[in-house]
């Protein structure tokens, strides 16, 4: 047997590609064509770009199996057919520039200063933070709220049927987003009852979607951050995929907004992918966020250092840890 090829440092680092493909997505030329494929004059007149350049774009999205060319069309293959909106591999957000997923990829064109100055490279492209971006546009939350979803598609209904939510009365979902995770927790244990706490158009996103799955009788949400007192009392806090967003100071601030809410005998459950994200994904954490992807060891270090103490730890969902935390006695 042939060994495998090695890898050629030029292919890897080149963008040619992954930029044609972001720029294909953002001009949904995957819709424009259709099945039936389209003329490059005709996508260029679609997408108010110029003919000549487009038909460049399009030639080399052919040329890396993205499209195919007939008699002067371009029709997308099976491969490029990923980049439709419908397509149920759901990337599409990850790639249009205009979402905040694919808006933020291209951070990483900073990433040098990133490394220089430990300065996150959304900051440094765009003038402001991730979060501020998305509270100054209305569209990019609600690209973000949906892409937040696409990753919970499947992990929601683990996250709910993997642990034992039942043994908590109420929960509060700390930066829940929409609700897509309380609600599946809702749904699998009836005798639970939680709201959801995330900024404002969030949280009425989260209220709307309680109000049409029939729970409003036992969900609600908060609109709030999470670096301000969080409501009191309940008996779980659920941090999912929150505290690698953020660096060790203030995921310990979040921790011990937790551990003060939480009531006698309550838990707070973190949930994260504990070491199994992969390199890529901790640069991007830096990059976008100036969090970090952390270890269970890690997580644990931390909610220590905010007067938490781990009960107990195991797989929760595909590549997710969860670790519950109880308050430390004095």
């Amino acid at each position: 047997m042939d060994p495998a090829p090695t890898p050629s440092l030029r292919d890897m680092a080149d963008l040619a590609t992954p930029m044609a493909i972001r720029v294909g997505a953002t001009l949904h030329l995957v819709e424009r064509a259709g099945s039936g494929g389209a003329t490059a004059e005709q996508l260029a007149a679609a997408t108010g770009t110029a003919a000549p350049a487009l038909r460049r774009l399009l030639d080399h999205l052919v040329t890396v199996g993205v499209f195919d060319r007939d008699a002067g069309r371009y029709r997308p293959t099976a491969l490029g057919a990923q980049m439709g909106a419908d397509a149920e591999e759901g990337i599409k957000p990850l790639l249009d520039i205009n979402s905040a997923g694919g808006r933020a990829d291209l951070g990483f064109v900073e990433l040098l200063g990133t490394v220089t100055s430990g300065t996150p490279g959304y900051v440094r492209r765009y003038g402001r933070d991730f979060w501020a971006d998305l509270d100054a546009d209305p569209q990019l939350r609600r690209s973000f709220d949906a892409q937040m979803n696409w990753r919970y598609a499947v992990q929601a209904g683990q996250i709910a049927e993997r642990f034992d939510w039942s043994r908590f009365p109420e929960v509060i979902d700390v930066g829940g987003g929409d609700g897509q995770v309380l609600e599946a927790i809702l749904r699998a244990h009836p005798g639970v009852r939680g709201r959801v706490l995330d900024l404002p158009p969030t949280a009425a996103g989260a209220t709307e979607r309680f109000a049409t799955a029939g729970l409003a009788d036992r969900a609600g949400a908060v609109p709030g951050s999470f670096f301000d007192s969080l409501p009191a009392g309940a008996d779980a806090y659920l941090l999912s995929d929150i505290v690698h967003d953020w660096d060790d100071d203030h995921a310990r601030a979040i921790l011990t907004r937790c551990r003060a809410a939480a009531a006698p005998g309550g838990a707070v459950v973190v949930i994260e992918n504990a070491g199994a994200a992969g390199t890529a994904m901790d640069l991007f954490m830096l990059m976008c966020f100036g969090g970090r992807e952390r270890t269970a060891a890690e997580l644990a270090e931390l909610a220590d250092d905010a007067g938490l103490v781990l009960r107990a730890s195991g797989p929760v969902a595909d590549g997710r840890t969860m670790l519950e935390f109880g308050v430390r006695q004095p």
